[in-house]
């Protein structure tokens, strides 16, 4: 092993032993106390070397970041290692010149975060810094130049930042990139696009206390640095850092910005030195020719302009990017370079460095004349300033990130990606359904997994071959994706299997479950189409298994098991169907779809039926009827309305019904206005909100009278409060049509609402019905009966005729009638009935008035 030189080792035998006392506190693998509690990492192993060398006794004392600082200035600590070089630092310490390291700093997140891409995605963070660390300086800083207001929480070490964004008390935190690319990933966080801060890193003393250490130490830098096969890098190579020669382009940051105070130095003393004469001149023509052949061999863009943008000096990577020579790019400005696009993005970095002085670090996107497609550059901008402080350029050093970019793409797209269907892979399904549980967590809408997989996909593959068998995975892809909703996932797992993730379904599991199936069976009938493979027509089935999110516990590998349990069970069924994994939903679901079904049959068969419900006076007169459906089924009997109706609206089936249920009506009308008991009744027909909502309802309503030649003043439509609440203007234009041929509109269910009497006068209504719920509890609840009054009140103020719906007792009918209420509905009078039963009842009635109240 190489130790730098027997030299160097031999200079210290006559020295005296020396106890170092050196600061450790845990920053890996720079600096850290092992296991065992000893020191390691980087620099305690260099210094370790040394010591050998030297004859020191190193005395480790262990601290936190902070502590250690106030150890190294109070004199309790005579070495602190990993130190960062800043200005404000040298005043306090001092600092050898040799850097053992350079790094940079990087801010980390959780994987389940949103994207941090720039530094305006910091906005409004809570962001973990080390407190007193270069990191908090630098990134205040940086957040300050660009208006990125965040809060800070101080912690006392690298390890304490990561645990507390791991526990959720920051949302991120900067810590050095050698210390983050080892620990981050085990406590869960990702790297973001934001690094800043590239620093030199080096051992520490208090101000004027160890002068002869840092020289020894520099030595031993210096020989180690100038020998590949020193202990140095085998230090780096063991710790896994980078070497500081390597050509990573953020690592040459401080070199770049050490070029960079050599050329400010420079130009600053070429003022002085051309007052010079002689022998001075020529130094100064020599030290400029070393200066522009360090800036040359840099492979970054430099480059100064004066306040008018005009290049004033650039390096050979800027005029090697721009394909001219240098003396070339001189006098002009970037219009001469980039295209018009790219102009306005560098003007806004450039401003503020004349305007306010600041320094700016950002990532730009532009784009050169005569090239296809934009760069990506890292770019610090900062003033140049001449002694009386005034901003008399700018200064900057590019980096091109465009292959670094590309690379990243690259290696997201093979990580997250299926390389034949370019869906999202397993890895990016599960990230993306962490995420959507816990969504579900905090809005309570039910989501669900469907798992896909093809029935007999291995014979495909052995008759017709793997090629045709890829070419059928990437059509059954296409076809799935165009299933999708925006906050969907299509995922594949491998082989034939896909998953598709659906989202926000609803907060009802049962009616989530619905949603899920529906989609899943449209995805049974698209991939069930016929496939073109280069020529061959091939036809396919799908089993597909559902797993609700409700039922998975917040587990995504519960929720991945069950769907996939629910897939093999489809198939046990002979493929090409749909299972859940909830038994009771599975059958929830089967009840449904077989009820569907069975109304479907009911329409096209004619089971349904209407019966109709007097509706009376206060005398006992018959004014006219609610038509009520029925229906009745051969083998579930009398079905009622509650089972079937909420069925129907969902399935759509509500719209051909209620076709039927008014083309009924209309023509019992007709029987009924050829005979003078019962010519004056009228027929009410409740209108559910899809059929009203639909844009052929007033056509359908005017066909059903047109061709039953029933009188329109006799129908009556009623709606309820719910189908007011949108769009009003429509609903009035829609009810205005038909009134204008005589058709009456009631407000059904009145009260159990949100009424809005500003609306509520606007509307072609005549009559106003009382809730059931109000009357059932009248005669024991003074609520009720006060909002009886008040429906009763409000009714004749807006001239409209009010019922009561639900009497069943005479005392309930007498506190109506006290009320003002005269008219009624209920089993108090009859039940529904078919048309020749109400026809034989009425006819069975006492005169008008013989048996009524009085």
């Amino acid at each position: 092993m190489v130790w730098g030189g027997v030299a160097l080792a031999g200079a210290a035998a006559a020295q005296p032993t020396a106890v170092v006392r050196y600061g450790v506190y845990a920053n890996e693998p720079k600096v850290f106390l092992d296991d065992a509690g000893q020191p390691a990492g980087i620099f305690p192993e260099l210094l370790a070397a040394v010591a050998e060398r030297e004859g020191w006794r190193l005395q480790p004392v262990p601290c936190e970041w902070q502590a250690c600082l106030d150890g190294l200035a109070e004199g309790r600590i005579d070495l602190m290692p990993d130190v960062a070089y800043s200005p404000e630092r040298a005043a306090r310490f001092d600092f050898h010149q040799t850097p053992v390291l350079h790094s940079w700093s990087q801010v980390y997140v959780r994987r389940q975060a949103g994207a941090v891409d720039d530094i305006q995605s910091l906005r409004g963070l809570r962001i973990a810094v080390l407190s007193g660390s270069v990191q908090e300086r630098a990134l205040r800083q940086l957040l300050d130049g660009f208006g990125v207001a965040v809060q800070w929480v101080p912690v006392a070490s690298f390890d304490e930042g990561l645990r507390a964004v791991a526990s959720a008390q920051a949302d991120a935190v900067a810590v050095n990139h050698l210390y983050g690319s080892r620990h981050a990933n085990a406590a869960g966080l990702l790297a973001t696009a934001v690094q800043f801060n590239p620093s030199a890193l080096y051992f520490a003393t208090g101000p004027g206390r160890h002068p002869d250490w840092l020289a020894t130490l520099d030595r031993y830098l210096q020989a180690w640095k100038a020998d590949p096969r020193s202990v140095y890098f085998q230090a780096l190579e063991r710790w896994g850092a980078p070497v500081a020669t390597a050509p990573l382009a953020r690592e040459l940051w401080w070199a770049l910005g050490a070029a960079l105070l050599l050329l400010g130095l420079a130009l600053a003393g070429a003022v002085w030195l051309r007052r010079q004469v002689g022998i001075q001149t020529r130094h100064l023509q020599a030290s400029e020719a070393r200066l522009n052949t360090i800036l040359d061999s840099v492979e970054a863009a430099i480059f100064i302009k004066d306040p008018q943008m005009r290049y004033q000096y650039v390096n050979r990577k800027v005029a090697q990017l721009f394909g001219q020579p240098a003396e070339a790019i001189l006098g002009k400005t970037d219009a001469e370079f980039f295209t018009g696009d790219s102009l306005p993005r560098i003007a806004a970095d450039d401003r503020p460095v004349f305007d306010r002085g600041e320094t700016v670090s950002a990532e730009e996107n532009i784009q050169l004349l005569g090239e296809d497609r934009p760069r990506t550059f890292l770019t610090v901008k900062l003033p140049l300033r001449d002694p009386q402080g005034r901003i008399h350029a700018l200064c900057g050093i590019s980096t091109d990130l465009t292959e670094y970019r590309h690379i990243q793409a690259e290696i997201h797209q093979l990580a997250f990606y299926d390389p034949l269907t370019n869906l999202p892979n397993r890895r990016l399904l599960l990230d993306r359904l962490h995420q959507a549980l816990a969504t579900f967590e905090r809005n309570g809408l039910d989501g669900a997994l469907l798992f896909i997989d093809l029935d007999n996909f291995k014979t495909l593959n052995d008759t017709l071959g793997h090629d045709k068998g890829d070419l059928l995975l990437r059509q059954m892809a296409q076809r799935l994706k165009e299933q999708l909703r925006e906050q969907d996932t299509l995922a594949r797992l491998g082989g034939d299997e896909f998953v598709l993730m659906l989202t926000e379904l609803h907060p009802d599991p049962l009616e989530a479950a619905r949603r899920a199936e529906h989609v899943a069976h449209k995805v049974l009938l698209t991939l069930a189409q016929p496939y073109d493979l280069s020529g061959h027509t091939h036809t396919c089935t799908v089993s597909v298994g559902v797993a609700l999110f409700s039922d998975a516990g917040g587990l995504v590998e519960d929720i991945l098991k069950r769907a996939d349990m629910a897939m093999y069970e489809a198939k046990a069924q002979g493929g090409n169907t749909v299972r859940f994994f909830n038994p009771l939903m599975q059958q929830h679901v089967e009840v449904r779809a077989a009820l569907e079904a069975d109304l479907r049959e009911a329409l096209a068969q004619g089971q349904f039926r209407l019966h109709y419900q007097p509706q009376v006076d206060d005398r006992g007169r018959v004014l006219g009827v609610e038509a009520l459906l029925r229906w009745s089924h051969p083998q579930r009997g009398a079905v009622p309305p509650a089972q079937f109706i909420g069925v129907a609206e969902a399935s759509g089936l509500i719209l051909p019904i209620g076709q039927w249920i008014l083309r009924e009506a209309c023509a019992q009308l007709l029987r009924w206005g050829g005979h003078p008991d019962t010519a004056a009744w009228r027929v009410a027909v409740n209108v559910s909100a899809r059929q009203f909502r639909h844009p052929d309802f007033v056509a359908d309503v005017l066909a059903a009278l047109r061709d039953s030649g029933a009188d329109p003043r006799r129908l009556e439509l009623e709606l309820t409060e719910s189908q007011l609440l949108d769009d009003v203007d429509g609903v009035i234009a829609k009810m205005s049509v038909l009134c204008a041929h005589g058709v009456g509109f009631s407000l059904d269910d009145f009260g159990t609402g949100y009424s809005s009497l500003s609306y509520l006068k606007r509307l072609p209504l005549y009559k106003l019905k009382i809730d059931q719920s109000f009357v059932r509890e009248l005669l024991t609840d003074a609520n009720d009966a006060a909002i009886v009054r008040t429906i009763v009140t409000l009714a004749r103020s807006l001239d409209l005729t009010v019922i009561a719906e639900g009497v069943e007792t005479e005392p309930q009918r007498q506190a109506l009638l006290g009320a003002g209420c005269r008219e009624y509905q209920g089993y108090l009078f009859a039940r529904p009935m078919a048309a020749t039963e109400l026809e034989a009842w009425a006819a069975a009635q006492p005169p008008a008035g013989a048996a009524a109240a009085t």
